[in-house]
């Protein structure tokens, strides 16, 4: 093996929910081992934004502004992707969202909001990305799982009850297209500080907790999420799949 087999130059992937945090950063571990990038969110200013900053560091980015959540949307934004830009060889699967709250207090609209782009939205696309994956005989399909995708914690029921559907669909897209050329595997983050999470990473209680929790005592950088997500990108993993890669400090690994 030589570090070829980490080399995605030709390649073109399609990251949702990439406009910042750990999405933009698989975008930019992505694009510098050789891939082009096709950014996806619901803000195209944010994703404007993003491609300017990956744009002026080299890479080949794009942007395509869709709703994961809605599949006619989905359908339409995959369809002009692969007619006007190319074959989509790498799907990553982000976008997501949570939203906490006491289960019995949960409302049944938000229980449906997080459920709609946390795992609705990795069927939708997923599905209208394989269609034309399926037809060429190869693609590579990364979910992005959580280390709630096997534990809990109080206030995020919804959050856990999408992670853990997201880690079984990755299962069942390995058991199904396997054999026809596409490998499907996830990423369970940890801990990890992005502007979603800063709230709790300025919250003295909370870092200390995570620190405590956290074997390697620490939060994570989005970057060290990048190479797990070019290892499954590339060829260095053509014989793994339905595999979930945890990227969490040791934090499952602990009681």
């Amino acid at each position: 093996m030589t570090l070829k087999t980490f080399d995605l130059t030709g390649r073109r992937a399609l990251v949702t929910g990439s406009g910042s945090g750990i999405g933009l950063a698989y975008a930019e571990g992505l694009a510098g081992a050789g891939a082009e990038v096709v950014l996806n969110g619901r803000d195209k200013g944010k994703l404007d934004a993003a491609e300017k900053a990956l744009k002026a560091k080299g890479f080949k980015v794009a942007t395509s502004a869709f709703d994961v959540t809605d599949p006619a949307a989905v359908n339409a934004g995959i369809d002009a992707i692969e007619s006007e830009r190319g074959p989509i060889d790498i799907l990553v699967n982000n976008a997501g969202m949570t939203i906490r709250q006491k289960l019995e207090d949960f409302a049944d609209a938000d229980w449906r909001r997080v459920m709609a782009t946390n795992i609705d939205s990795v069927f939708y696309v997923s599905k209208a990305v394989a269609r034309h994956m399926l037809k060429r005989g190869y693609g590579k399909i990364i979910n992005t799982c959580s280390v709630m995708s096997e534990l809990g914690r109080p206030s995020i029921a919804p959050y856990t009850a999408s992670k853990g559907a997201v880690k079984m669909m990755t299962k069942q897209m390995a058991v199904e297209w396997g054999a026809r050329g596409i490998r499907s595997n996830g990423i369970a983050p940890g801990y990890f500080k992005t502007e979603l999470t800063d709230a709790l990473v300025k919250d003295p209680a909370f870092s200390a907790w995570v620190g405590t929790r956290t074997p390697l005592g620490r939060w994570g950088n989005v970057e060290e999420l990048q190479g797990a997500c070019v290892f499954l990108a590339a060829p260095a993993s053509d014989y793994v799949t339905g595999h979930v890669l945890f990227v969490d400090g040791g934090l499952t690994a602990s009681v």
